[in-house]
Parts: C-alpha cells; structure tokens; sequence
C-alpha cells in the first residue's frame, strides 16, 4: 500500500484526488479505514464500492485527511457522495469565476455561492470552503437532511462562518422562499435529483450495483444511499432543471452564474431552448470526465 493507485482519468488539474487514492496514507491517518481496504480483482489496493460503509469510511477518511474535517457523517440512508466527482464541479465552478477576474480565481468569504439541495452530507460546502475560502448559503427541503448540514459546518472548525443553511419551505420551489430581496450571490450550483420516481431511481440502482459487483445485485443496497429527495422529484432531471431554469429569470441579478449538473447529454438540447427561451445571454455546457462516466454542468447568466 506505498502508492497511490489511480481512481478515475479525466478529474481537474487541481482535484487533490486526481492521482488516486493513497490507502496506505489514508489507514495511518484515518485506522477505521483499514477493515475495508485490500486487493481488488485487479490486485490494486481499494475498497469494495458496493459496500456502502466501506464508501462511507472512504469518504471520512478522505475529508480529515485532505480537508481537515474530521466531523462528518450523514444519517442512514441519506446521500453519501463520491468527493472526487463533487470536487471537480467546484473547481469548474471556480474556473468560471475566474473568467470575470482576468483568470484569478476570486477566493476568501466575500465570493458568495448559493447551494441549491445541500444535503445532509454538505458536501458542496466543505470543499468550497477549504479550497477556495468561499461562502455558503445552501438550502434544504428535507428537514432530518439541512439540520445534519447544519451540524457538519457547526463542529468542524474550518467551516465556522463560512455555511448557513436555509430550510426551502416549498417542496418544488428552487430559489422562491431562500433567496433574500436585493441578495446576491456569485453563482448558484446545483445537483438535482436525476430520477422521476422511486422505482426508476431502484432500477438504476440495480444498474450500477451490476457494475460494480459484476453480480446480479437485485436487492443490493444503495451504495452512495440516497433519500427521496436526493434521488428523484416530479419530473425527474429535466423537471428539476426546468423549474430552476424559470425561476431563474424571475430572479436573473440574484446569481451572477447559475449552474447544474447534468448526468444525460440527450438532455442538452431541450435545456437549451429552455435558456433561450428564458432569455439568457451566455450560456455554455462545462464537459467533466471521470473515468469512463461522463458528466457535464450546464451555465447561464442574464444580461447585467
């Protein structure tokens, strides 16, 4: 376990994983780590990624090591992300904020950065915070979800007034009933939950528990979990995104960027004639790649 194996080609020059996962570094640090960590089917050094507590002792290993935030938990059953992918979207972020500051990443607490569906892992948020210095105001539909958020950047030093959470009273507002009169932030970002119901969100998890364990796995558990509102919404992907995308031209000075994940790219041209339709004036698709999984963030902005 002396050195890094690579985890997925394609991540920003400036994600800390980019290299791969250190394990041997990542056990001394972090010893309850340790259990799950062994050969592969390929002989490398790694966990089982269907195993949702060996991801969940990945991920706190990787966060006190590499971000300092040693308090960090999310409750059974709710989202536990893979960092690597949710830090390259940060530095994309970053990327185009840079683009209005001759290139220089604008960073420290006067960048503010709206999080729309924080989650319970906040996980947004303590990236953001540790790389870049930024502000956060991330909003929550799911009451168990924004309080666990909430008690992350509480305990953990680093995040100490750089995270607020704000309940979103309405189940299918976006910015509505979060986003203050005259309040303004340097850009919005976004994960919406990609599935339209609890039974397409099931099926492909059976999908991608099949990939990992080259098995059947139909009655596998989530291994990145997952609740409802994490996982689907009316509409699914497309629904989701078109209600930001209309709200957003209620509210075009509140967001200097607005930003959104993707996971389809068949997607793409209906979100496109949403933009033009709402009337934006520079909108561009931000291609990520992680390994073979290919994802893209949508940006818009409105005319200043």
């Amino acid at each position: 376990m002396s050195s890094p194996i690579p985890v997925k080609a394609g991540l920003h020059p400036r994600n800390r994983h980019r290299a791969g996962y250190d394990f041997a570094r990542l056990v001394e640090a972090y010893p309850t780590l340790a259990p799950f960590v062994g050969p592969n089917a390929y002989g490398n050094v790694s966990i089982n990624f269907a195993d949702s507590a060996a991801v969940k002792a990945l991920n706190r290993a990787l966060l006190a090591v590499d971000y300092g935030v040693a308090a960090w938990d999310v409750p059974p059953g709710y989202l536990c992300p893979p960092i690597p992918g949710r830090a390259d979207y940060v530095h994309h972020l970053a990327d185009l904020l840079g683009e209005g500051t001759g290139g220089v990443i604008p960073r420290g607490p006067g960048v503010a950065i709206l999080d729309l569906g924080v989650g319970a892992n906040c996980i947004y948020p303590v990236i953001g915070a540790v790389e870049y210095g930024w502000r956060f105001v991330g909003t929550e539909t799911d009451a168990v979800a924004g309080e666990n958020a909430r008690k992350i950047a509480v305990e953990n030093p680093v995040l100490h007034g750089r995270v607020e959470i704000r309940r979103q009273p309405g189940p299918l507002a976006v910015l509505r009933g979060v986003v203050g009169p005259g309040e303004r932030f340097a850009a919005a970002m976004c994960n919406p939950p990609f599935h339209a119901s609890e039974a397409e969100a099931a099926a492909g998890n059976r999908r991608k528990q099949r990939n990992l364990s080259g098995g059947t796995a139909e009655d596998a558990p989530l291994n990145f979990g997952g609740r409802r509102t994490e996982l689907w919404c009316q509409g699914g992907e497309l629904g989701f995104i078109r209600r930001m995308v209309a709200e957003s031209a209620q509210f075009p000075t509140a967001c200097g960027w607005f930003t959104v994940l993707v996971s389809k790219a068949t997607h793409l041209g209906i979100i496109e004639q949403m933009l033009i339709d709402a009337g934006t004036n520079d909108a561009r698709v931000l291609p990520m790649a992680q390994g073979q999984k290919q994802s893209r963030i949508v940006a818009w902005r409105f005319a200043r």
